[in-house]
């Protein structure tokens, strides 16, 4: 597909005498931007056009959609992300952004601004959040059979182009809102699986369950299970397991009269050396002295 751009004033003849649907698009295009080139061209007009070090701040919402390439994002209350194919971000009226590609990579972007009272009611939806503005899309070919669709729609233009272009815009945003809903349902469905493992790890630390027995007992694969739970408490099962029993222990040693033997075998480890050696490298001191250590 050829790059093309359009940017369309709101107070057009052919606008007034039509409908208003609540979305009216200002702004579309698909632009294939190449390796090491400045970004963004000089061909965008006043109001859109940006220098990298002073960023941009726009009157309007507009969706972007990173088909190919890698670059950057920045936006207010928003740090430095790196984009990969397939991203998508939100622009939000009155929030300072900027973005680029990578120099060495370049990219394919499609991009729709857009205004008007529906607008305003989707974009107040849970999903849509100025301050988490990028969603992984990945590749959708519907999603981007839209948005060419909404492209030749105002490239051609004809009687109602304007209100099927915003037909086309409401279309891309059910999809994106769609795809926000399953990735949090997903998020949430991992989470709570991580939660009852967790809870597993706590009813089976005087035993030597292994994190794949776990990921077996929950029918999970290993792999799924060390990543997501790895992404969920920040370490991985088997540190977060010992962990647990080392915490455990240093209670057990503070709160009973037994030995320190008789406190690894309870915790399941498989003897008393390798109990302390493990115990001395997490609390800085042995068992005998942590138990003395007022």
């Amino acid at each position: 597909m050829d790059t093309f751009r359009k940017y369309i004033h709101a107070d057009q003849s052919d606008q007034k005498q039509q409908p208003d649907w609540g979305i009216n698009v200002l702004d579309v295009g698909h632009s294939i931007h190449p390796i090491n080139t400045v970004y963004p061209d000089s061909k965008h007009p006043e109001g859109y056009f940006f220098e990298w070090d002073k960023g941009r701040v726009l009157a309007e919402y507009q969706l972007v959609y990173i088909a190919s390439g890698t670059g950057v994002f920045e936006a207010e209350k928003l740090g430095r992300v790196d984009i990969q194919p397939g991203t998508l971000f939100f622009l939000y009226p009155r929030i300072w952004h900027r973005f680029k590609p990578d120099a060495d990579t370049g990219w394919t972007e499609y991009w729709v601004g857009f205004e008007g009272s529906y607008a305003n009611h989707l974009m107040k939806q849970e999903c849509f959040n100025p301050e988490r503005p990028l969603i992984q899309m990945g590749f959708n070919a519907e999603f981007i059979n839209i948005f060419i669709q909404l492209i030749d729609t105002i490239r051609f233009g004809g009687p109602g182009s304007n209100q099927l272009a915003a037909c086309l815009t409401i279309q891309l945003l059910g999809l994106v809102y769609a795809s926000a809903l399953l990735k949090a349902q997903s998020n949430s469905r991992k989470t709570q699986l991580i939660n009852n493992i967790k809870y597993s790890i706590h009813e089976n630390l005087n035993t030597n369950i292994s994190p794949e027995e776990l990921a077996a007992k929950h029918n999970v694969s290993y792999a799924w299970f060390r990543k997501a739970f790895k992404e969920i408490t920040g370490k991985s099962p088997g540190q977060y397991q010992l962990n647990l029993k080392i915490q455990k222990a240093g209670k057990m040693l503070k709160e009973t009269d037994l030995s320190i033997a008789e406190v690894a075998f309870q915790n399941g480890f498989e003897s008393e050396y390798y109990f302390s050696r493990i115990f001395k490298s997490k609390m800085l001191l042995s068992p005998s002295k942590y138990r003395n250590n007022s």
